[in-house]
Parts: C-alpha cells; structure tokens; sequence
C-alpha cells in the first residue's frame, strides 16, 4: 500500500505533499522537522512487526495522550478509558508476557525508536529536484508547471506573535488562478491582487504558516511555466519584503475577519471542537475557547503585522524547488535579493530586477 502511494505521488499533479516535505527538510536539515514525513522506499522493507510495536510501546503512552470528548456525559467517558486504557493490555505486553515472539529490542535498537524530544533547530537550506512534473489531464489548460517555495522561520504555536503571524498568514492568503469565489475566498489577499492577478504566467501563488510546539515555518509556493521561474521567484521576494510595509486598514481588518469567520466556521462542527480540545490539551495543558482568539485577533495592529514581517525576514532563507528549475537564483542570491529589497521598500516598483 505504501509503494502504491508513493507511486501515485510521483504521478499527480499537486505538488503540495512533495514540496512539503522537502521545504521542511531545507529549512531543518537532518534535524528533526527536517527528516522525511513521507516514506523513503528504501525504509518500507526495513518496517517489520516488531519496529511497529516498538514504536507503540514507546510512542503510545499515557503521559503523550489525551482523551477528548465532546456530547459524551464525563462519568461515562472515564469508565470507557479505565476500561480500553488502563485494565485492557496493549498486544505488545500480551505477547511479552507470554514470550510468544521476541517484541524486546537491543539497547541499540531501543535508542533508534524511542522518543526524540530534541529540540527543531532552523538552518535554512536549498533543495531544487529536476523533473517533468505531470500534466493535469483533461481539458483544464494548464501547462507542465514548475514550482518553488520559499520559507522563513515563523514562531510556535506558544509564541506571544502566534495570532499575529496567523493574520499576516491571512492577509497574505493566496490561491490558483482558477480558484473560484469572492472576497471570502481571499481574492482581495495581496498574493491576488500584487501577483496573480497583475502576471499572467504565474499560475498558483499560496502562503502557508506552519506552527510547532518549538519552532515554525512561514513559506509562499508558487507555480509558472518554466521559462519565467526567475521572474517568479523575485516577485515572491518582493512580496515578501513588501510584508513590512504598506499594509492599509481595510486590508488589516479583512484579513482579522476572515481568520475570525474561518475559526468559528470550522468549529461548527462537533467534530473539529473535539479535535480542537485534544490538540489544545496536548500540546499545551488546557484548552483556550474561542472567546480568546477572537479577542486576541481583534488586539493585532498594524506594527505587530510589521514586526511579526521584520522577525520573519531576519532569518535566513529556505528554498525547495521541483520542476524545469535549472533556473532558480542560488541562496545567496535570494539572501541578498531579500537584504536589498528591504533597503529599497517603500517606493520601488521594480521587482523584476532583482537577479540581474
């Protein structure tokens, strides 16, 4: 199964998994954050039955879960997890016990699956991969597509900038030139109105904001055709020094509803708050209601937009590359191309310029 799905990542045309991962593995190289999220093939034969149950036993222990509930009466919900967590046995203690098979690892073994708790350490890296990414089939229009991504450290989810990297995440926004929709789909974010509305070759241009517990990871991908990807990627660069400035009050103010409509939208669902409970409680202790992040949204300002974009671009670069990319600037480059911009915002319209 897992071949098949490794099989079937190299032949679609989203890119997003792929680019991903290798973003991550430039921006905390062999640390961490940075090892592969999806399978090397080389590693599948290597899983056996008893890598799996040392992982669980490692992994899977009381002092990492959290049982959540949501609709489910409190008294109930603990006698279901006295019963399947605490008297029930997990496979790997039934089958110790008996001696049936030999789940007990070497000293050796047992370092390389229990539990890593360092520390993510940010480096910034480069990492282009030269290929044919596929086509979309039918008649969709677009073209065989080359893809960049550019990341700068962001902040945890523990960060006192968290909401605030969160909407300039939003104001930033971003989508494909066929995405469909108004103002609430983000086609007011700066990504459409500064780029994908104003280059016809660009096709697709979206930020992310990743948050972990230690560290984060803000990055725009965006894709063209691969005769203007140096173009590309200074228009990205400008777009991201353009972060700490100019930012207008209608702008501001949409980009703090929008985060505030899709956080009460998606909690909705039962579902989502359940999830939204074990995710809270795990990676901080207690859960914050949506009362709090509503307030904390409306408290962001215009300099805490500015200084949440100033602390994003004192870190150093981190680029992924996948494509017809032979012609994406180097590191350095990009560096200096951020460094310079800088100098020249506010003012300059000239963002095509920069890696001449």
């Amino acid at each position: 199964m897992i071949r098949f799905e490794l099989e079937s990542l190299l032949t679609r045309p989203e890119q997003e998994p792929i680019l991903m991962d290798m973003i991550h593995a430039a921006a905390y190289r062999n640390n961490t954050l940075g090892l592969p999220k999806i399978c090397p093939e080389e590693n599948i034969d290597h899983i056996d039955r008893k890598v799996l149950f040392e992982y669980l036993k490692h992994h899977f222990t009381p002092n990492r879960m959290v049982v959540a509930g949501v609709g489910v009466e409190h008294e109930h919900l603990v006698s279901a997890v006295q019963k399947h967590f605490v008297e029930k046995q997990t496979i790997w203690e039934e089958e110790e016990r008996k001696k049936e098979s030999n789940l007990i690892s070497s000293e050796k073994e047992r370092l390389l699956i229990a539990v890593d708790a360092s520390i993510a350490q940010y480096t910034g890296g480069y990492i282009l991969e030269e290929c044919n990414v596929p086509v979309y089939a039918g008649p969709s229009g677009l073209p065989e597509l080359s893809h960049v991504v550019i990341g700068l450290e962001g902040c945890s989810h523990q960060d006192p900038d968290f909401v605030a990297m969160c909407v300039l995440n939003m104001m930033m926004g971003g989508g494909g030139s066929f995405s469909a929709g108004g103002p609430g789909k983000g086609m007011y974010t700066r990504l459409y109105t500064n780029v994908l509305n104003r280059y016809h070759w660009l096709y697709s241009a979206t930020a992310y904001n990743h948050a972990y517990s230690d560290t984060g990871l803000f990055c725009i991908h965006a894709s063209c055709t691969p005769s203007h990807v140096k173009e590309m990627v200074e228009v990205i660069v400008h777009e991201m020094v353009a972060m700490i400035s100019n930012i207008t009050d209608s702008e501001l103010e949409r980009a703090k509803k929008q985060l505030q409509s899709m956080l009460l939208m998606n909690l909705e669902q039962r579902p989502v708050v359940f999830e939204d409970i074990g995710r809270q409680v795990l990676a901080t202790g207690s859960r914050k209601r949506p009362e709090y992040f509503i307030q904390a949204i409306d408290g962001i300002s215009k300099d805490d937009i500015s200084n949440i974009a100033r602390r994003l671009l004192k870190s150093p670069p981190s680029v992924a590359a996948r494509g017809e990319v032979r012609t994406v600037p180097s590191i350095g480059d990009i560096q200096t191309g951020l460094t310079d911009e800088q100098g020249r915002l506010p003012g300059s319209r000239n963002r095509l310029s920069l890696f001449r």
